[in-house]
């Protein structure tokens, strides 16, 4: 289990020395104590990065990309061992690690792969006796922040996009989840990735993620995390004007139309906010039902949402399991209190459950009845398996609650009417839409949203222009002389 720096190709402990324990969410007991970056540590990644990226960047595209498919290759060697890791440190349910976070990373590696000799410039039509081409270049060494939902996900969500286009990156995952950040990171070097193109900073927000954000040898940081984060790290990066791609806070609308199929629609509603706890940027966390459907579908969710297994997150037949940290338990039931006072009612959950399980970071699956879509717990993100309830009678009432927020990251509905579903997509303000579904990704569709849930993309092409500056090249082909000082 890596516990120390990434740098140049090597473990090497914190200048500092200072380390901070990780803990296992189920029982808040430690699992091992991690360096800590600090400013020193950074200068010393990015020197490394920018002592490694003139190889790299020059580097035929499809060799970096054969580093990529061989590191996909090497996460499905070691599936078991990474969705343990993932499990025990961030406390997703081991079925949910091993069907869906471990897999999605080596597809999303592979995409890249493939993706790396792909990107291409374009020749522009302008006037006669010049040639006008456009070059995409790597912006150089970049930084990125991984947060710790998703933290094996989204470290290959960061890191396959801007690698395969020629980039060099210093990573900080979070604190308190680094531990597959760490494997990866080892399992880069095996796929014969140079040293100092990845270096791997465990380290706290407000001292290493800061001085990312400031560092003046950055062209670019990509952060996923809270909004008010993402505006400090705007504010931060304004030295040197580096590139900033911000994926935010969600506060999904999840409508259903009294056409719906409710069988879907519960279960689909189910996985929107309970799947990783609810702590997910794209959760459906407000429910938006038509009042014809509304006391039906409300008695089926509710039961389902009662009958969610919780336990220990390594155990095969647990569903949901402790969110990753005591602060941000503390944090989502104290939502509870906000509802009741502003007239909610809670129909499931509220509370950490009792038992074995009280030592841990577990809340039940909660369901709120509030009383105006304005209410606080339907407009700040909980992040939590925490979904507020609202009734509508009209689609243009419905559209007005689902556009109610200062989010847009996704929103998804439930209909059986085709003008319908294609009205809605286009006239709910977010980044994503789901029809008839909820939370589906795939590595070649751009993730992002709109408003306070930030902007760029993630996935596919966009993801790699995000990763590469447009030079513009003029060529005369013709030796025309220009005539404003012709002789």
């Amino acid at each position: 289990m890596r516990h120390q720096l990434f740098i140049d190709g090597r473990f090497v402990d914190a200048e500092s020395g200072e380390t901070l324990p990780t803990l296992n969410p189920h029982d808040n007991t430690p699992i091992v104590d991690v360096a800590m970056a600090g400013k020193a540590d950074v200068d010393k990644a990015v020197q490394a990065a920018q002592r490694a990226l003139p190889a790299w960047s020059a580097m035929a595209a499809m060799d970096r990309g054969r580093i990529l498919l061989r590191l996909a290759d090497l996460i499905e060697s070691h599936a078991e061992e990474l969705a343990r890791l993932e499990s025990l440190d961030t406390g997703h349910p081991i079925r949910d690690s091993r069907g869906l976070d471990v897999p999605r990373t080596a597809v999303n590696f592979r995409y890249f792969g493939g993706m790396a000799d792909k990107l291409q410039g374009d020749q522009i039509p302008v006037e006669a006796g010049f040639l006008n081409y456009t070059l995409r270049e790597p912006i150089g060494v970049v930084g990125q922040v991984v947060p710790w939902n998703f933290p094996l996900m989204f470290t290959s969500w960061k890191l396959g996009p801007a690698l395969a286009a020629g980039n060099c990156v210093v990573l900080k995952p979070a604190e308190i989840t680094p531990l597959t950040s760490l494997r990866i990171a080892e399992l880069l070097s095996e796929a014969g990735l140079p040293d100092g193109v990845v270096n791997v900073l465990p380290g706290l927000g407000g001292v290493a993620g800061q001085y990312i954000a400031e560092h003046p040898a950055i062209g670019k940081i990509a952060f996923t995390g809270s909004t008010a984060t993402g505006q400090r790290i705007v504010q931060a990066s304004a030295g040197n004007l580096k590139k900033v791609q911000l994926e935010l806070g969600g506060k999904g609308a999840n409508i259903v139309f009294g056409d719906a199929n409710l069988d879907a629609a519960v279960n689909g509603a189910a996985w929107a906010i309970f799947h990783n706890q609810g702590q997910a940027c794209i959760a459906g966390s407000r429910l938006v039902l038509h009042e014809s459907i509304a006391d039906e579908f409300l008695a089926r969710f509710v039961t389902l949402a009662r009958s969610v297994r919780l336990g220990n997150p390594l155990d095969e037949n647990t569903e949901m399991g402790p969110l990753t940290s005591a602060q941000h338990r503390d944090r989502v039931l104290s939502y509870v209190d906000v509802a009741l006072a502003q007239g909610g009612e809670i129909l499931a959950g509220g509370k950490a459950p009792g038992g074995a399980l009280s030592q841990g970071c577990y809340v039940e699956p909660t369901v709120v009845r509030v009383k105006s879509w304005r209410d606080r717990v339907a407009q700040e993100e909980v992040f939590g398996p925490f979904v507020t309830v609202i009734t509508f009678k009209t689609d243009e009432e419905a559209l007005q609650i689902a556009n109610g927020t200062e989010y847009g990251l996704g929103a998804g509905l439930w209909t059986g009417s085709l003008q319908r579903a294609h009205k809605f997509a286009r006239e709910i303000k977010s980044g994503m839409v789901w029809i008839n579904s909820y939370k589906r990704v795939n590595p070649a569709s751009p993730f992002g949203g709109v408003g306070k849930s930030g902007y760029g993309r993630e996935m596919g092409f966009e993801a790699m222009r995000e990763y590469t500056q447009v030079k513009s090249v003029w060529v005369n082909v013709d030796a025309v002389v220009p005539p404003h000082f012709k002789r």
